[in-house]
């Protein structure tokens, strides 16, 4: 099988399982573990920020940073896709008592119109007042979507002037930097709070980090153990971050190039997908091929692929990844052509 079905599938390289069997430990909770201390330093440089706060998962860091932005009864703004409304389950009201205003986007995208035209203004005692703007950089719905850097510095701009706080999904932020040439901290940089997610491309276990201000970040603390995410000797876990660092953010451009690749191979073979990849995704429509989406799945799990639904109805997500190498595409490539190839939507 060849399993493009998230890169959260990966696992750990023998360099990596090393490196977590030989770490330092201690207290994490009483910040006596050494290798989590290190790995908060050295993720707060590279996002652009003073301080940062390792969690076991990015939905949790997400939801802990709105949390530390916001106070009950405010409103939080997103692109209607992105994953802190879509795949959170409701985090926002739940974690931290925040109305949820979507904005429509293109692939994941917005500019700072549609924050204009989305905000509620703070005198209007009948509305909750808009205080958080998340963006996600790369964009999951979007299809690995990069946000070009003077776009977010324009989006990021009027959600101030607006007096919005800025938080940056960017679980997948180091695809988005690989991609575009933009140093990570040139994306952190913009926003009050970042997101940076180790289980995905990077290729850890699980993980990941909370940077923003030392002020900020000490409020993180303490909601992370109210969250429940206190955790002991953690740094066997936050050494496969460490090692991710050092040998998983450059080969993440290989990642791309496959799903370049995947996309080329796809279309040459009649399979329709949507052209535009900009970093580890390849979007397949289910719907131009007169198939439903679990329909399109089986056939392809028959023939050796595995694929999952994308967030846009109607379409098919295959996502490159350390464990996906070029010799699997070409097989993910002639197992779709077998299984999809000569269909039509109607057929």
């Amino acid at each position: 099988m060849v399993d493009l079905r998230s890169d959260t599938a990966t696992r750990p390289t023998p360099g990596m399982r090393r490196a977590i069997a030989e770490a330092e430990v201690g207290d994490e909770q009483k910040r006596e573990d050494p290798t989590v201390n290190a790995l908060e330093e050295r993720a707060a440089a590279l996002l652009g920020h003073e301080a940062a706060v390792f969690l076991p998962t990015a939905t949790m860091a997400n939801q802990i940073a709105l949390r530390a932005l916001s106070e009950p009864g405010d409103e939080v703004l997103a692109e209607a896709d992105a994953h802190v409304f879509r795949y959170e389950l409701g985090g926002p009201a739940v974690h931290s008592g925040l109305a949820m205003k979507p904005i429509a986007g293109e692939r994941g995208l917005f500019g700072p119109e549609d924050v204009r035209d989305a905000v509620s203004h703070p005198d209007d005692l009948h509305m909750a007042p808009s205080r958080v703007l998340c963006v996600e950089n790369t964009h999951n719905g979007g299809g690995g979507t990069v946000w070009p850097l003077p776009l977010l510095r324009e989006v990021c701009a009027e959600a101030r002037r607006l007096g919005l706080a800025v938080h940056l999904d960017g679980a997948r932020l180091l695809n988005a930097a690989v991609a575009s040439g933009t140093p990570a901290a040139g994306f952190g940089r913009e926003a009050d709070t970042v997101t940076l997610c180790l289980s995905k491309g990077l290729g850890c276990p699980l993980g990941a980090l909370l940077a923003g201000s030392a002020e900020r970040m000490a409020k993180a603390r303490r909601f992370k153990h109210l969250f429940g995410g206190a955790m002991r000797q953690a740094g066997i876990v936050a050494a496969a971050g460490l090692y991710a660092l050092d040998h998983h953010v450059a080969r993440l451009a290989d990642d791309h190039a496959n799903a370049r690749r995947l996309a080329e191979g796809l279309l040459a073979a009649g399979v329709p997908v949507d052209p535009r990849v900009e970093t580890n995704f390849v979007l397949l429509d289910a719907d131009a091929l007169g198939l439903g989406v679990d329909e399109a799945l089986a056939r392809l799990r028959d023939e050796g692929v595995l694929l999952s639904t994308a967030t846009k109805r109607g379409w098919l997500r295959a996502v490159t990844h350390l464990d996906v190498s070029a010799e699997n595409v070409e097989r993910a490539i002639a197992g779709a052509a077998r299984a999809l190839a000569g269909l039509t939507a109607g057929a």
